[in-house]
């Protein structure tokens, strides 16, 4: 058609063919501002939003959400034109927007899926939202905020299945009669309706690679976890002291992970085959430290990679963490943030755990497990007193890192974390 613009797959890296439609965030017929987000594309490694070339209107929609498609392949038709002065055009009229300028409550918004998917699983009316969207708007940032204001919780799942009442057993025959009764049937209870639905969906490219990644780590290493605990009074009395300067010098917060990155890169100039890598009949020894940190995004985990850790602040690293956490939010996570990594941290204490045993991400030959700060009852000089606790784990790969080597990385670690002066005075 005239004037008509394919939307296309792009290529999202070397290595990257093939792509699944995980969301449209407009629909066919509706009018969108140039660079207005059109589709979220995820691949094998991250999440992308596909942005409008031009303002116009979306035609056609060639692959469904859920769908996959290659690079290069056809996603959409746009046709490109100027928004009428009364506003732009809709699909249909069902909204009820008017298109004024500045916020508009959510009661007069253009809902956009994300945010309508988002409604519905807290149970939260569109218009207890201020929408701040092109337009009027109400986009999934809209609704994020709000719940993070109000703590709003998801709406409970439901119930679990009763269990089925299993069957009477039965009187065995008494010998003296030779020929059994005929007992009647037994009637099976029926299983309540509508309890025991199926939905079927395909796994999402991340997910699929995730998968391959964690098995393929099980069947070619050698993998072994040994664990140690820390007193984490010493840095959180640190953290205490200094947050405030910290964050009015370097306009971030002082967190845990910078703290644990820094220790990681001592304990591992101490212990390099954790920072190694088997490579055919070799070991690969790096003499830099690309420690992946894992972060929780829109999409799932992602674990993007700081680079020469080494050589990094304490307020570097926060930053770069801080960065990264807000484009895992957004699923602005590129490819080339989470490939190259020599070691990985993982914390799974900011969701409650207690205790677990990481895998580790290959080729790397290492990973530290973080768990959450317990108070827990300990012997300091003879007396019982109560510190605040932390498990931690390392899973290695036992091929070229040796027991005693796993067990002085974590005591380094430990040593380091509740003498934090270590840090600064390199000892």
């Amino acid at each position: 058609m005239s004037g008509m613009i394919e939307i296309k797959v792009p290529s999202l890296g070397e290595s990257i063919q093939e792509v699944q439609v995980a969301t449209w965030l407009v629909k066919e017929g509706d009018w969108v501002d140039k660079d207005q987000d059109l589709v979220e594309l995820e691949s094998e490694k991250a999440t992308q939003a596909l942005p409008s070339p031009e303002a116009g209107v979306l035609k056609k929609i060639a692959v469904a959400a859920g769908g996959f498609a290659k690079v290069g392949d056809l996603l959409a038709e746009f046709e490109p034109g100027e928004a009428p002065a009364n506003g732009a055009p809709q699909a249909d009229d069902t909204s009820g927007v008017s298109s004024q300028s500045g916020n508009e409550t959510a009661s007069d918004a253009i809902v956009m899926p994300a945010a309508e998917r988002l409604l519905a699983e807290y149970g939260i009316p569109a218009s207890h939202i201020t929408a701040t969207g092109v337009g009027g708007r109400l986009q999934k940032e809209d609704v994020l905020k709000h719940i993070e204001l109000t703590g709003r919780k998801p709406i409970p799942a439901a119930a679990p299945i009763p269990p089925v009442p299993a069957r009477k057993t039965l009187s065995p025959v008494p010998e003296a009669k030779p020929v059994p009764p005929v007992l009647p049937a037994i009637p099976v209870p029926a299983l309540p309706s509508g309890l025991r639905e199926e939905e079927v969906k395909p796994m999402s490219m991340m997910r699929r690679t995730i998968a391959a990644r964690l098995v393929e780590a099980q069947q070619r290493a050698a993998l072994l976890t040994t664990f140690n605990e820390i007193d984490m009074m010493p840095v959180m009395e640190l953290r205490s002291r200094y947050k405030e300067p910290f964050q009015d010098k370097h306009g971030v917060k002082l967190g845990f992970m910078s703290f644990f990155a820094k220790a990681s890169v001592e304990a591992l100039k101490r212990f390099p085959a954790i920072n190694a890598e088997v490579r055919g009949n070799d070991v690969v020894y790096r003499k830099y430290h690309d420690i992946g940190v894992a972060i929780g995004g829109g999409k799932g985990l992602v674990v993007p990679v700081l680079r020469n850790v080494e050589r990094m602040s304490f307020a570097e690293i926060e930053r770069t963490i801080g960065v990264y956490a807000e484009m895992a939010k957004n699923n602005a996570i590129k490819p080339a943030d989470l490939e190259g990594g020599t070691f990985t941290i993982s914390n799974g204490g900011v969701y409650g755990s207690l205790l677990s045993t990481p895998i580790v991400n290959p080729p790397q030959s290492g990973i530290l497990g973080l768990h959450a700060i317990q108070d827990r009852p300990v012997a300091r000089d003879g007396q019982v007193v109560i510190r605040p606790m932390m498990y931690i784990a390392v899973t290695y790969d036992h091929r070229i890192v040796d027991g005693r080597e796993a067990v002085g990385f974590l005591k380094t670690i430990k040593e380091v974390l509740e003498e934090p002066a270590r840090l600064f005075l390199e000892v």
